[in-house]
């Protein structure tokens, strides 16, 4: 997508614009009207046809990698078919489309390039990033979502290959949340990468260099979001996979200037609370009595810690005394006030008083947690002896093991539910299966981000607002908690079903509005019904409105 049409595209041009092509599907009026009469089938397929063919085509393959490269091509092709398919089988493809199999597209990407989709902002475009942006053809964008590609997922520094994580979140908003596939624009911005074996891989996409930092670094950053600001002023931005060592310091900088959020700090935060909350409503307890220990200390684990103790202040416990309760494990050990090392600031706030140690079973006897949050992409990192110690100590131990792909997870759900003799409350970065335990079938979901960003990018674009205030994130998560339903609970699910992901985000979006306008941050006009003037809003696949063009 890299021409700007500035007349109605008519044979071929319309059948390779995947904005404006429906395939096999125009009608024998349309066929004539732009010139496709002997370039398509004679037979006109009905939606329902093209789904099911499509549908047919990607179940001839057995590894997730090729079902998404089956996706990718129906995406670039055309893009309504491509979000109907999705539509129609959200619980099944939103695995494929986004985590975990998008880890893997992204350790590929370099591999499966086919089409071009998203700006590239490098290094090297320093001072003419405005031409950049001006190339691209969306006549409006609402939602953008960018990444350095130095912290993909649990994967580590994958450079350029980092865009398929933006390429995948902008999927789910289409999806998920109704927001016009062309009003969404994909950003990498390639600073080098420090990863030897791109480097060194001679079909590597990106600039063959160390990253740059520093000045530079945040140079082009400024030069970037000022750019896409001037050519769409009501734009939202979402920082995406950003290493910790830049994560905070762009959200700092640019959240009181710009609408903008980090997902992996706010989006991670606000479904672990989710999940909490929920698990709350089992326990018959506040979120304020809980003691909470996290295994890992980066931007997720901070940025949960920090919405938990928002949360708990909200139930009346002072926010300093809530700190007390959550603490954090990094690759030191348990961070406690006795640290020789300089603690950073993001850590401070949750550093204890006991004794040192670098046993997370050892932190977890000395702490007595009733809830353990993994946000450390270690495999194992919940072993067969934590899981049995937070069964002992508690009744119904929290265990929540957050990291993607599946192949970071700090343990399975077979796993903790085994160990715990089926008494944990458990959930899950990536997916698993059910599993049963003493007769009892127990149905653990994912707390991904794909129950959250979507409804907070929904609200925000509807308000126009003109920030997002960290705490719009809490209100989000309450709402998302309020959907879990009490048969959900029963079955050991602490988020609600995905089949109904578009309800799900239009509520999510409707709550983060109302707060938005709460707090005289929205642009627009209030409408008198929130989720009816939502649900409205949200682009229908089964109904696409394309305006291409300048």
């Amino acid at each position: 997508m890299t021409e700007k049409f500035t007349t109605e595209p008519r044979g071929v041009d319309r059948l390779r614009n995947p904005w404006l092509n429906r395939g096999s599907a125009f009608t024998e009026e349309e066929r004539d009207k732009y010139g496709l009469r002997g370039l398509l089938p004679p037979h006109v397929s009905s939606k329902e046809e093209q789904i099911n063919r499509l549908y047919g085509i990607i179940h001839q393959y057995e590894l997730p990698i090729h079902k998404y490269i089956t996706l990718e091509s129906i995406h670039a092709n055309d893009e309504s078919l491509y979000f109907q398919l999705i539509a129609r089988h959200v619980e099944e493809f939103l695995p494929i489309i986004y985590t975990p199999t998008v880890g893997e597209a992204c350790q590929k990407f370099s591999y499966i390039f086919r089409y071009a989709r998203g700006l590239y902002v490098t290094s090297e475009d320093k001072g003419r990033v405005d031409d950049l942006v001006a190339n691209v053809p969306n006549k409006e964008v609402d939602i953008i979502v960018v990444t350095d590609g130095q912290r993909i997922l649990g994967l580590g520094d994958l450079g350029a290959n980092g865009m398929g994580i933006p390429i995948g979140k902008l999927a789910l908003y289409t999806a998920c949340a109704g927001i016009n596939p062309q009003k969404t624009l994909p950003v990498c911005i390639d600073v080098g990468t420090n990863n030897e074996a791109l480097l060194n891989d001679p079909l590597y996409m990106g600039l063959r260099h160390k990253r740059i930092t520093g000045e530079d670094y945040d140079a082009l950053i400024k030069e970037f979001i000022e750019a896409v600001r001037k050519r769409w002023p009501n734009v939202i931005i979402q920082f995406e996979d950003f290493h910790n060592s830049h994560a905070y310091d762009l959200l700092r900088q640019w959240e009181k200037k710009v609408p903008c959020f980090n997902d992996d700090i706010q989006g991670t935060a606000a479904v672990a609370v989710t999940g909490l909350l929920s698990a709350m409503r089992v326990l018959k307890q506040k979120l304020s009595d809980q003691r909470i220990l996290f295994l890992g200390a980066g931007s997720a684990a901070t940025g949960i810690a920090n919405l938990i103790a928002d949360a708990m202040a909200e139930e009346g416990t002072p926010r300093e005394e809530a700190c007390k309760n959550i603490h954090l494990f990094d690759s030191k050990g348990l961070v406690t006030t006795k640290r020789e090392a300089e603690i950073s600031a993001e850590k401070k706030p949750f550093a204890c008083d006991l004794a040192p140690t670098d046993s997370f079973v050892e932190a977890i006897k000395e702490f007595k947690p009733t809830a353990i949050i993994g946000v450390s992409a270690q495999k194992d990192g919940f072993s067969k002896e934590c899981i049995e110690e937070m069964a002992r100590l508690n009744k119904q131990p929290v265990i929540f093991a957050l990291s993607n792909p599946t192949s970071k997870a700090e343990c399975t759900a077979e796993e903790a539910y085994k160990w715990s003799n089926g008494t944990c409350l458990f959930a899950c970065g990536s997916p698993f299966g059910p599993v049963e335990v003493n007769g009892k079938t127990f149905v653990p979901r994912q707390g991904n981000n794909h129950y959250i960003f979507p409804g907070v990018g929904l609200g925000s674009i509807y308000a126009r607002t003109k920030e997002i205030p960290n705490r719009t994130l809490l209100m989000a998560a309450k709402r998302l908690a309020s959907l879990v339903s009490d048969e959900d609970l029963e079955r050991g699910s602490l988020y609600p079903p995905l089949s109904d992901i578009r309800n799900i985000t239009a509520e999510v979006g409707s709550a983060v509005a109302d707060y938005l306008f709460d707090q005289g941050l929205a642009t627009v006009q209030r409408p008198a019904d929130m989720k009816k003037a939502i649900k409205e809003f949200m682009w229908d696949p089964m109904h696409p409105h394309f305006v291409v063009g300048q």
